[in-house]
């Protein structure tokens, strides 16, 4: 039976796949597989059952490929595929865990900067005292701010860089700016994360996102905010005993080189919602996905 890959549908034309994935999901429909299509504005109004109205009946096991779902969504996303003959390849369960920094946090601990988080809903920043001790677990002078599963790196100074964990007013300025840029999109709560020194190198990314199926590691593609296309090769070792740990079939490991040579894991996703970067082979993309 051909591998169905469920895309987002464009906005404008529920007919066809949303242009940032059209090349991607001609190339499964060369590769033989299927692709069906998802209303990813209706999920996220809560409407999953007409998210998936144009999907095929007895659809069987589904791949999805698209924009960033929160869990609660995803999980609607799966049932409502139920109920159609149909199922995501990834179980909730399975999204949540990579998806969230708490859920892989514990797998990856040896080899991602030290974090503490914080249970929050949008728009409620932590109090300040819990803010300064989780800052103060922390064995780093300097830190970022994220939610579960983004960060606002582009507002750096203004959202993100925590310069002295030890000023509580500055961290609670800095964290209180990001939840409020976050808005109704803040995923879980707050992260605080130990800053680490990375390196940077001309003509080759040094920031790699590693793409793992059941396991093995399928792919290793440049960062898609990197502006080289050729990817340095990190050492794996290491990083294969955390995904076996983790026991997710479809994710991606984000890893940067650090100023003293050693490559740290800097963030972790669910493969279904991890970009691309523009140069990427994505034929060797698709075999990954349609592939056994």
């Amino acid at each position: 039976m051909p591998i169905t890959v469920l895309y987002c549908c464009d906005p404008l034309n529920g007919r066809r796949p949303d242009a940032h994935f059209a090349e991607e999901a001609r190339a499964v429909r060369s590769a033989g597989g299927g692709v069906g299509l998802v209303d990813h504005d209706a999920l996220l109004a809560g409407e999953a059952g007409r998210a998936v109205a144009g999907v095929a009946a007895g659809a069987g096991p589904l791949w999805y490929r698209g924009w960033m779902i929160p869990a609660g969504r995803y999980a609607d996303l799966d049932a409502a595929l139920r109920e159609r003959g149909g199922e995501l390849r990834v179980t909730p369960d399975a999204y949540r865990r990579a998806h969230e920094l708490p859920g892989w946090y514990e797998a990856f601990a040896g080899l991602t900067p030290p974090s503490r988080w914080l249970a929050t809903p949008p728009g409620k920043t932590p109090e300040p005292a819990r803010l300064a001790d989780a800052a103060a677990a922390l064995p780093s002078r300097a830190g970022i701010v994220k939610d579960y599963v983004k960060s606002r790196k582009h507002e750096w100074a203004e959202a993100c860089h925590l310069p002295d964990l030890a000023d509580r007013a500055a961290v609670h300025r800095v964290v209180n700016r990001f939840v409020e840029l976050q808005g109704a999109d803040l995923a879980g709560g707050v992260v605080l994360r130990a800053f680490e020194t990375f390196t940077a190198a001309e003509g080759v990314a040094t920031e790699v996102r590693v793409w793992w199926r059941d396991g093995e590691p399928r792919l290793v593609t440049a960062h898609p905010d990197s502006p080289y296309a050729e990817a340095a090769a990190p050492d794996l070792g290491p990083v294969r005993a955390a995904v076996a740990e983790l026991g997710c079939a479809f994710v991606t490991t984000d890893l940067a080189l650090r100023a003293d040579g050693v490559w740290r894991v800097v963030e972790v996703g669910d493969g279904q919602v991890s970009d691309l970067h523009r140069d990427a082979d994505r034929a060797a993309f698709v075999r990954l996905l349609t592939g056994g």
